[in-house]
């Protein structure tokens, strides 16, 4: 091998190399939408309704994108979080209060967290699901303490590799693919009162983009200086 294929093929090395080292923020931002709380509302939701709600996904999606955009921006150009960049914009009290909205809306949204995984985890083990809550709220506050935030985003990291698991899952239930293309692409809309409540209950939850600290701060970390 030549001294120019050699550099070349170093170069490649290097390339794929600081690709995978750069993964983290973005990934680990996009894949804490889907949290356990999300999942059980999509499971509903697909339960209830099938694929008819795919054709939403053309506008969350969008919508999504951006607020996660915007998200990453203020780090980037600030490199401080969320709350430090507000607090140079709005009054002081706004902000508090702000806070404490994010604080209760979290709060709720780590306990169907628990709920969901707990439930999960009973469905597997048999073990009772209220036991399950202390196991899991517990250890996930131990190692959140224990760990660093590299550490942390790291295992989190490795861990969105389980979303592949909604590609083969595509695959293993083996659905109507025309259906699906066409409920992608086709807005569809129920006919009776009844059905139109059960799929705004479906919607609301499934479509909304959970802006959180969470997010931020993981976007805010990752930012080049």
């Amino acid at each position: 091998m030549s001294a120019k294929s050699r550099k070349q093929t170093g170069r490649e090395k290097n390339f794929v190399r600081r690709f995978f080292s750069t993964l983290g923020p973005g990934v680990v931002t996009g894949a804490a939408d889907d949290d356990p709380s999300g999942i059980a509302t999509y499971t509903i939701a697909g339960a209830q309704l099938g694929t008819s709600l795919l054709w939403t996904a053309l506008l969350t999606w969008p919508l999504m994108g951006c607020v996660q955009f915007i998200c990453a921006r203020i780090g980037m150009v600030t490199g401080v979080g969320l709350g430090a960049a507000l607090k140079k914009k709005i009054p002081r009290w706004l902000l508090v209060l702000a806070a404490f909205a994010l604080f209760g809306a979290n709060s709720i949204n780590i306990g169907a967290d628990l709920f969901g995984m707990a439930d999960a985890g009973e469905m597997l083990s048999g073990l009772n699901s209220h036991l399950l809550i202390v196991i899991f709220g517990i250890a996930i506050a131990f190692w959140t303490v224990r760990c660093s935030y590299d550490q942390i985003a790291a295992i989190l990291k490795w861990l969105a590799l389980c979303l592949f698991a909604y590609v083969v899952t595509a695959f293993v239930v083996k659905p109507n693919w025309s259906t699906v293309v066409r409920d992608s692409l086709v807005p569809t809309w129920p006919l009776a009162v009844r059905l139109w409540r059960r799929e705004i209950r479906c919607v609301m939850p499934a479509g909304r983009a959970r802006l959180s600290s969470r997010r931020v701060r993981f976007q805010r970390h990752g930012a080049p200086s």
